[in-house]
C-alpha cells in the first residue's frame, strides 16, 4: 500500500479542472451499479475503465437465490433478489433495451437421498419461496434425470455483457465514460478532495475487481497467499450448439447449463482459486465436458470457451467501504460469484455510507479485517 503522508498542496490550474463529486475506476457489475445508484441521484460522476473483459462479461448472467449443491439459501438472498430485481429493470427502462428475464431453473436429482433432502430443504423458511417441494420428472429425453428433477423459483438471468456495453455507450455519448487504463501515481489527496489529472472530486471509488491487487491504495498488500483477503477464483465456461437439445430452463447438474438461444448453451463454470489470469484452459474445457456428458446424452458441438476471475473474500462477503485513514478512498470490490445479486444493494450501502454517513454492514466493510 502506498505510505500515505499527509494531505499535500496540489498544484491547479483551474481552466483544466473538471470538477464531479465522485470519480469510479473500473466497469463491471460493482462499476456499473454504483454508476446507475449516482445517476438516480443526481450526482456528478465519471468513470475511468480499460473495458478489458473481466469478470462480469463473461459471466453466466444467473441471478440465483439459492446454494443448489447444498441446497441452502444463499447469504441475504432475499434481500438481494428484492433490490436487484427492480434495479435492472429501471435499468431496462433508461436503455431501452431487454436485459433481464425470469427463468425457471432445474436442478438434476442424483438419488433417493436428494429428493428427501430437497423436500425437507423446500420446507424451511428461507427457502420456502424459492424451492417448489415438488419433484418433476424431465419430459425431455436429452436431459440425464433418473432421480427427476428440483425446480427453483425467482430465478432470473441478465445479458451481463449486453448490459456492460450499453451502458458505456450511453455514457460515453454524456461525456461521462473515459476509455482509459487507471495511472495510481496521479492520484493526489486534500483534504475532503481527490484530484486524478484534470479531475476533482470529493470521492474515488475503485470497483476494479481481482485487479485490485495492483492498487497500491488497496489496503491489504503483501505477498498473496492461502491468507489473502482477496483470492483470485478464475472461472471457465464452454459454449456449446446442441441442436437437439432444446433445453428452456438453466439446468444444474455437475455444472450449470444455460439457454443462450439459437440451440446455443452455456456451461460452466469452473473454480480456480488463486489464479489471476483469464486465459482459457484445456483442462478445465474437459473437465466441463465431462460433467455435461452425465447430463445431457444429445450430440453437441464446441463453439467458444471463455474464462474470467472472480474476486472472492476469505470469508466469503464483499469488500465495501471508505478506508479509515484516507476516506476520499473507498473501494467496493469482493463480490465474488454472486456479483449480478449482490451489486445493487451494495452499491446503495456504499453511497449511504459516503453521502449521509450511514454505518455500513459490520460483515461487508473493508476495515474489518485491519488492526485498530
Amino acid at each position: 500500500m502506498l505510505k500515505y503522508e499527509g494531505f499535500k498542496p496540489v498544484k491547479k490550474y483551474l481552466w483544466f479542472v473538471k470538477n464531479v463529486e465522485y470519480l469510479i475506476v473500473g466497469f463491471g457489475i460493482a462499476g456499473l451499479s454504483f454508476a446507475e445508484t449516482l445517476r438516480r441521484a443526481n450526482k456528478s460522476f465519471v468513470v475511468i475503465a480499460d473495458k478489458k473483459d473481466g469478470a462480469t462479461t463473461t459471466s453466466g448472467g444467473v441471478l440465483n437465490p439459492t446454494v443448489l449443491k447444498r441446497f441452502t439459501a444463499a447469504w441475504m438472498a432475499s434481500e438481494f433478489q428484492q433490490k436487484a430485481i427492480p434495479f435492472y429493470k429501471e435499468i431496462e427502462r433508461y436503455l431501452d433495451d431487454q436485459l433481464i428475464s425470469e427463468v425457471k431453473i432445474k436442478r438434476i436429482l442424483n438419488s433417493i437421498e436428494e429428493q428427501n433432502d430437497w423436500m425437507i430443504a423446500s420446507d424451511r423458511n428461507e427457502l420456502k419461496a424459492f424451492l417448489n417441494p415438488s419433484i418433476e420428472s424431465s419430459e425431455n429425453e436429452s436431459v440425464v434425470a433418473p432421480f427427476k428433477l428440483g425446480s427453483v423459483k425467482g430465478g432470473h438471468v441478465l445479458s451481463a455483457s449486453r448490459l456492460l456495453a450499453s451502458y458505456a455507450e450511453r455514457l460515453k455519448k454524456e461525456g461521462t465514460f473515459v476509455k482509459a487504463g487507471f495511472d495510481y501515481t496521479q492520484v493526489r489527496l486534500e483534504e475532503n478532495k481527490v484530484h486524478y489529472k484534470e479531475w476533482e472530486a470529493t470521492h474515488i471509488v475503485f470497483a476494479e475487481g481481482a485487479k485490485v491487487i495492483d492498487n497500491p491504495f488497496y489496503p491489504y498488500q503483501g505477498p498473496f497467499t492461502n491468507k489473502s483477503v482477496l483470492i483470485g477464483n478464475k472461472g471457465d465456461y464452454v459454449i456449446v450448439k446442441a441442436p437437439k437439445l432444446k433445453v428452456a430452463s438453466i439446468l444444474k447438474g455437475g455444472m450449470m447449463l444455460i439457454p443462450l438461444g439459437d440451440d446455443l448453451y452455456k456451461i460452466g463454470a469452473t473454480y480456480d482459486r488463486h489464479v489471476y489470469d483469464s486465459a482459457t484452459s484445456m483442462e478445465k474445457r474437459e473437465e466441463i465436458l465431462s460433467k455435461l456428458n452425465k447430463m445431457i446424452s444429445c450430440p453437441f458441438e464446441v463453439v467458444d470457451q471463455v474464462a474470467g476471475v472472480r474476486p472472492t473474500i476469505k470469508d466469503r462477503r464483499p469488500l465495501i467501504g471508505a478506508l479509515r485513514d484516507t476516506p476520499q478512498i473507498s473501494f467496493l470490490n469482493g463480490l465474488g460469484t454472486r456479483g449480478l445479486s449482490m451489486a445493487p444493494l451494495v452499491s446503495w450501502w456504499l453511497f449511504q455510507q459516503l453521502e449521509e454517513g450511514v454505518e455500513l454492514p459490520s460483515a461487508i466493510d473493508i476495515n474489518r479485517f485491519l488492526k485498530p
